[in-house]
């Protein structure tokens, strides 16, 4: 286990390695290995992360893939504010029939490091993928790691309630067992606070508007991206995505009022994602409309 940071930082908004063309762009790509790109951040200059590394070897990718999740969760708590976030989303591979559990790993490994398990989420996509041996695998952790307590948290509500109109009220059990009668004295509204549970559409012009966010191998939904961003920052906050591949997790935060900075060890990639947010920007609406 290596939690101990080693400190480097550049210039905010410099790049490094061959990327130098992404400069022009309203955020900060920085074309590196994971761990090497992380340590050129100044402390405390993020607030938000989401993020998706590789599941294993699930996917070919540009770049070597290999990280040290202990190195990783120990850089990401340097460069977080106090009360900020990871959004780590994550699944495993199967391997001679058994999962490998790399996702449980990743999860303690933030804990030694510091972090706060402050949830374990699930992503629920809403076309499974079948298998003949085992129920069709249909979700992905998304793990909230926490800074201490989250300084942000914009609850999104567009759960549709049952009997709205009525009354809260019913019954709760209590640690003994018994039933104890509550009363919230509140109407219950015509949609309520999500669970930890989302679904997402993933797929051709639902995984993203645009077509181009398919010459990455293993896209995150952009939609997923905007919510955690709308959950866990706010407008004028610094939103990172360390493992940034087709730039969902920017294009999210610059559509929401905040700065990005991505980094990749393909130069491939950040020159896609650079390629999507300026398409982003001539159909914003388009991307609002999608995200909405």
């Amino acid at each position: 286990m290596d939690c101990k940071p080693q400190f480097r930082t550049v210039e905010q908004g410099a790049l490094s390695g061959p990327c130098r063309s992404q400069a022009t762009l309203p955020g900060r790509s920085i074309c590196s290995e994971v761990v090497d790109g992380i340590r050129q951040l100044p402390s405390e200059s993020v607030h938000l992360t989401v993020t998706s590394p590789p599941y294993d070897a699930l996917r070919t990718y540009r770049g070597v893939r290999k990280f040290n999740p202990h190195q990783v969760a120990a850089e990401l708590l340097r460069v977080t504010v106090p009360g900020g976030v990871v959004v780590w989303i994550v699944n495993d591979q199967v391997i001679d029939g058994s999962e490998s559990c790399s996702s449980f790993r990743q999860a303690l490994a933030f804990r030694d490091c510091g972090w706060r398990l402050h949830d374990t989420m699930i992503y629920q996509r809403i076309s499974p993928f079948p298998d003949s041996v085992r129920y069709h695998a249909s979700f992905e952790y998304m793990f909230i790691f926490a800074h201490g307590s989250p300084r942000v948290f914009n609850r999104i509500a567009d759960r549709r309630n049952g009997m709205p109109g009525k009354r809260i009220k019913g019954t709760e059990r209590q640690a003994d067992g018994t039933l104890k009668p509550f009363d919230r004295g509140a109407i219950r509204q015509e949609f309520g606070s999500r669970t930890n549970v989302w679904q997402c559409a993933t797929g051709f012009r639902k995984t993203a508007p645009d077509a181009e966010v398919h010459e990455h191998p293993a896209a995150m939904p952009l939609r997923l991206a905007a919510d955690h961003v709308r959950s866990w920052s706010n407008p004028g906050d610094t939103v990172l995505d360390c493992f940034s591949g087709s730039g969902q997790t920017a294009i999210a935060a610059e559509l929401l009022d905040r700065r990005w900075i991505m980094i990749d060890v393909a130069e491939d990639y950040l020159g896609l994602a650079a390629r999507r947010l300026a398409g982003m920007r001539a159909n914003r609406q388009k991307f609002l409309d999608f995200c909405a």
